[in-house]
């Protein structure tokens, strides 16, 4: 089944009198349960793929179906509500608020959702405990390490049962042995059933997905299945 289909989607951006075409007629879809890496060098067009992905931006030309949704033309707040549902985000800088305790930034996307605060709390804290944190829930952003914080960040992004767990640059603030910990948090999170898409332009970070696209000049430059993909116990041996 898939998840992700775009269909000849294009962005472009007037910069003065300049015209910058940041994606130039992209055609990819991406099944349930993938494991899918966009790779490629600043300027690639892989930031803005992953926008209009994550509903945070619509293309120029072309069409996005999301889940069977065609969200190429929806409002900003359909974008939304689309987004809230369907996808889970993880990004470079964590996003996490400083104020809040590691379960209350967990529970922050089930706000929207309805739910009582009881039933929001119970979901936060199996979220956590997902991810191997349910002993940190009282601790705030700064009581915790670079890794805890990205791990509460994927906590959150997984509360609300997203279609599609979107990593941005992932490891990116991380050191190597805790990029290794998360990556091996992805790994486990793909096992279950998962859907991953993770934008790195960094080439042993893209070895852990199972499908590597590469992008050049806003073109899919290749997309190919990767035979073997990097386990974290190979790595931790290696170092």
């Amino acid at each position: 089944m898939k998840i992700i289909e775009t269909t000849d989607i294009s962005k472009r951006y007037i910069m003065g009198s300049e015209v910058i075409e940041a994606l130039k007629s992209v055609t990819i879809s991406v099944n349930k349960g993938e494991y899918v890496a966009f790779m490629g060098p600043s300027g690639s067009g892989k930031s803005t793929l992953m926008n209009i992905i994550g509903c945070l931006d619509t293309p120029t030309a072309g069409r996005y179906v999301l889940n069977n949704k065609d969200v190429s033309d929806m409002t900003e707040s359909e974008l939304a509500e689309i987004r809230n549902k369907e996808i889970g985000f993880v990004f470079q800088t964590f996003n996490l608020l400083p104020r809040m305790s590691s379960l209350e930034n967990v529970a922050l996307p089930l706000i929207y959702s309805g739910l009582n605060k009881a039933d929001r709390t119970e979901k936060a804290q199996l979220a956590l405990k997902n991810v191997g944190l349910d002993n940190r829930g009282s601790h705030k952003p700064n009581e915790l390490s670079g890794g805890q914080r990205q791990r509460v960040a994927v906590a959150r992004a997984l509360v609300n049962d997203p279609s599609i767990l979107l990593a941005d640059e992932p490891t990116g603030n991380l050191d190597s042995k805790t990029s290794y910990e998360i990556m091996d948090l992805f790994d486990q999170l793909h096992s279950k059933g998962n859907t991953i898409v993770m934008v790195t332009h960094e080439e042993d970070i893209a070895q852990y997905a199972h499908r590597i696209i590469r992008l050049r000049d806003g073109l899919v430059e290749s997309d190919v299945v990767n035979p073997n993909p990097t386990k974290v116990s190979e790595m931790v041996h290696r170092s």
